[in-house]
Parts: C-alpha cells; structure tokens; sequence
C-alpha cells in the first residue's frame, strides 16, 4: 500500500477502548506521535458522547474483544446509536485469533505492530469516516453521473456542442470508439431537451439479430410470428414523446435501414404483423464506433440514412486523447462508487499520474472497471504507483518493494535442493524472529497478487492458493484486506 506518513493526521482522533493497561499505554504512544488525538472513555456514555462531539472529525475506536462479552456488547450498542459510525478497529494480541462476535469491524490490528500499519488503519478510517459523512448527507442526484466529466479542450467542446443542439429536434449522430461514453453524451442531450421528462429508451442494434430488431424496435401483434402469444410495444412506442437512442447502428442489416430511413422520413411505422399505420414523436440520437463512410463504401451501410442520421454529428474522442480528464474521471467514478454503497477508495496523485501514462484501449469504460477493482482489492485504502495491475504501469521506474518482513530478513546464499545449485533464502537474524507475523506477511502478499490476478474475483483466487473460498473469506476478514459485508 501506499506510504502515507505525508498524510496529516492532525483531525484524526481515536478511542481506546482497551482493558489491558500496558496495551493501552503502547498504543496511545504510538498514536500520539502520528500527532493523532487520543481519548480514553471510562464507560460507553461517555465513548457515546465523544462520538457526537467528534462529527466533524475522523473518529477511530480501538476495540479489544477480550472485554467481557455483556461488557462489549454495551460498547458496541454506544458505537451503532450514533447517526455517524465511526471506524471500528479491533485490537488482538499477535497470536490471538479472537474475533468480535458483533460489530461492523473495519479491520484488524495486530500488537505489537508497526508504524506504517497504525498509520494506515487511521488513513482508511478517514477515508470510511467521510464515505459515512457523505451518505448520511444529502445523495448526489444520479443525473451528476451522467455528466461528462473531464476539463481538457476536446470535452469542453462537447459540453459545447450538446448545449447547442440539446433543445432542438435536429438528429444526432454520435461517433467514437467503444467504451468512451457515447451513450453518456446521448443521455445528456435528453437530459437538457425539452423532452427530459418523457422516456430515454436505448436499444443497441448490434446485440439484438437482425431477424429479432424489427419487432424489438416496432413491436408486434399476438400471432405475428412463432412465440408471439400476445401482442408488445416497440422501443419506438416506448419512447414517445422522449429520446430513441440506437447504439451501434452501424452493426444493423441493411434490410432494417431501409425501415429506419422510412420512420426517419415519415415519422410512422407499424408492428410487425399488423397494417396500422402508428405515428410516432420521438427524437432519434444514434451512436456508432464504426466509419460509416467507409461502410457506405464497402456497400455495408446506406448512404441515404447515413445523412439522414448525420445532421449533428458529435465525435467523442478516445481517452488516451484528452489524458488531462483522466484525475476528473477518477473522482468521479468513484463518487459513483460511493453512491453506490460499493465501498470506496483513494489514490495518490503519484498512482493517478501513472494512469495519464496509459493509453486506454478500453476507454473510460476499461478505467471504470480500474476504479471498481482497486475499490475490491483495497477497500477504504489509499493505492499507490506500485499496487496499480502491472500494465498501468508499465514504463515507470518503481523503487525496490519489499515487505516488511524481508527488510528485517538478510539474505544468504545456501545450497539448493539438486546437487550443484545454489538459492537465496532469508536468514535468521541472531535476535530471532517473529515467524508467525513474518507467515502472515507473505500470506497477505500471495493473497494480495492472486486476487489481482484474478480481477477481485474470490472464488478464482482461492482455486489458485489451492484453497476453500470459505477459507479465503475468512483470512480476508482476519487481515481487514475486505470488509466483512462484502463477503458474503
């Protein structure tokens, strides 16, 4: 994880709510140097009223759960009444595997320990304690996720553009490659007509078959065709009075292009199966990542509906054209994460650099799936350069990354296990070891890079550790690296 002892920690605060004296005494240390305010509350009125007095700051409570249970439970109570939670971190003796029977427990931390680690759990509870603050607030209307985000040149002449022809009746053809939010720009064109109140109705051409797009666009009457046991609506009905989007009309046959270009011209239809004449008012915007110039060419797309569609053509360029949205886009998506009740995350301005260096095959879809993964991978946690998937960071020279346990750890070189080899291991320094923190260490790191490598998804990382995903559920839970409602 990132190195965030440049992190001010100066609003942080945190409750021990600890029994043991000495482990107490340890941690307040270690949390008063971190300049980190620390209180100790003598009984969960008290703890209940620190809580409400902090609102304003990022409230941590250090829990041991060898308080007894009907004790801890009376904790617990005082922590779930406040409107906002606080992190809730729970403190075992390394080699206890004791668990809170309640409680929505963040992480754990594990004494004795490190700085870096108490410094870490205190920046993800900031980020968990203004995620709270956030959705006890007002929502974020889910109309801000629609917008098209980013400051470079390209989109502000987007932006431009929509707010030109938004009001008007004018079709728009909208081009760009796949995934660069074409049907992003659709919805805010709908979104700013005078057709907003009526229905946004997409279809993608390319993913309905050619034989099925005709009823799915016009509907059709009970007995039209084999299945068809009742009569249904088209998208075209469905969408009177408000917005037709056709995604990937360069993918429709050219048996339906002739039927387009006839609603396009006329303004009505019929279902398929019926000779009544429907009139339609709907306004059409059309999105392709195709050259459909080249397509008229090649005899694959009709020259007559291409400039039908073509009235106000807005091009979206890829992302690798306007990198400087890129830091916009991050904060975006993942306010839609949060929105979203999908956990949350943060990266450096190192780690968002990085992706600037990217060139984004994929698009903004290709980094929205970034931002969904690293949310999965380090929830509430803050992602640096080196925990970005190997190819964001391709080209960018990264310090030596080692674990913590292998800076304590020399190197020898001993023989190996064929005769006539050799091999580096780690060796016992004179004042012996922690091998327990040490295991956990290298477990977490082998965790870490199978759940990477297998896109967040748990089942499939536990198939490569050779292991139950119960299991790996568990050891998630025990080292914090997921909370425990996602789990399950």
């Amino acid at each position: 994880m990132a190195d965030t002892t440049d992190i001010t920690l100066a609003a942080a605060t945190a409750l021990l709510v600890i029994p043991d004296e000495e482990t107490r005494g340890y941690l307040k240390n270690i949390l008063e140097f971190v300049d980190c305010k620390v209180e100790i509350p003598e009984n969960p009125d008290q703890l209940e009223g620190l809580l409400k007095t902090s609102a304003d700051r990022s409230v941590t409570v250090f829990l041991s759960p060898a308080l007894p249970t009907e004790a801890r439970n009376d904790w617990l109570r005082a922590i779930e009444r406040c409107e906002v939670r606080p992190a809730l971190v729970q403190v075992n003796h390394s080699g206890s595997d004791e668990m809170l029977v309640s409680g929505d427990v963040m992480t754990v931390l594990s004494v004795p320990t490190q700085l870096e680690s108490v410094i870490s759990v205190l920046h993800r509870s900031q980020v968990f304690s203004e995620n709270q603050r956030l959705g006890e607030g007002p929502r974020r209307p889910v109309e801000l996720f629609r917008s098209l985000s980013g400051n470079s040149r390209a989109t502000r002449a987007i932006n431009k553009m929509i707010e030109q022809v938004a009001d008007s009746e004018a079709t728009v053809l909208i081009l760009g490659e796949s995934g660069t939010g074409k049907e992003v720009v659709a919805r805010k064109l709908h979104y700013h007509s005078k057709r907003r109140g009526k229905p946004f109705v997409p279809v993608n051409c390319g993913a309905i078959p050619g034989d099925l797009l005709e009823s799915e666009l016009f509907g059709h009457e009970k007995g039209a065709f084999t299945g068809a046991i009742s009569a249904r609506q088209g998208r075209f009905e469905m969408a009177e009075g408000g917005t037709l989007f056709l995604d990937e009309i360069g993918d429709m046959s050219m048996h339906m292009q002739v039927k387009l270009l006839r609603v396009l011209q006329e303004r009505t239809f019929e279902r398929v199966g019926s000779n009544k004449t429907i009139h339609c008012n709907v306004r059409i915007i059309a999105a392709t990542h195709r050259d459909l110039e080249q397509s008229i060419r090649e005899g694959k797309f009709r020259e007559d509906l291409f400039y039908r569609l073509n009235v106000f053509p807005i091009e979206v360029p890829p992302l690798r054209e306007r990198v400087e949205d890129i830091p916009v886009l991050v904060a975006d998506l993942i306010a839609r994460i949060e929105h979203e009740k999908r956990g949350s995350v943060r990266l450096t301005p190192a780690a968002v650099t990085a992706l600037t260096h990217y060139s984004w095959p994929g698009n903004v879809r290709e980094l929205a799936n970034l931002m969904e993964r690293l949310a999965i991978l380090y929830p509430y946690g803050v992602v640096d350069v080196a925990d970005l998937p190997e190819k964001f960071r391709a080209g960018i020279t990264l310090p030596p990354q080692t674990t913590a346990a292998e800076e304590e750890l020399p190197q020898v070189t001993v023989a190996g296990a064929q005769p006539g080899t050799v091999t580096t291991v780690p060796r016992l320094p004179p004042e012996g070891i922690d091998l327990k923190a040490y295991l956990a260490d290298v477990e977490q790191s082998l965790i870490r890079q199978a759940l990477e490598e297998s896109d967040g998804v748990v089942a499939h990382a536990a198939k490569k550790l050779q292991m139950r995903r119960t299991t790996l559920v568990e050891k998630l839970r025990k080292y914090g690296m997921q909370r425990a409602n996602e789990m399950a």
